[in-house]
């Protein structure tokens, strides 16, 4: 038996407008599938992201975090901070690998990598 993974899915304590947020980067579509609870962002492919309202406010360091690869890595984090997301630092591996992380207006952190 093999899984699929199906969606990843965020706690927020504004599910509808973090859905928003991050279906204006990838021209997802929100679909509401418990009102006021739970958005889903729904993607021609890869896996679709989940987000569910939660009360309590997260601590510390995110234990899972998506990574995105870009073509132009410096183009589409300006386009990411100018959308709302925090840039929080750089890295890389090398002359050939880089990644910048980032969080989105909830504060979950992500990654953007690329060549050099």
């Amino acid at each position: 038996m093999a899984l699929k993974v199906e969606m990843v899915t965020f706690d927020s304590s504004d599910p509808a407008k973090l859905a928003g947020w991050w279906a204006d980067q990838f021209d997802g579509q929100v679909q509401e599938m418990l009102p006021g609870e739970f958005f889903a962002v729904m993607r021609s492919e890869g896996p679709g992201l989940g987000f569910q309202k939660v009360t309590d406010p997260a601590r510390g360091k995110n234990r899972v975090h998506l990574d995105f690869g870009a073509a132009d890595v410096d183009a589409e984090v300006s386009r990411l901070v100018a959308a709302g997301a925090t840039e929080v630092g750089r890295h890389s591996i090398g002359d050939n690998f880089r990644w910048v992380v980032l969080t989105d207006p909830d504060g979950n952190a992500f990654d953007v990598a690329g060549g050099q």
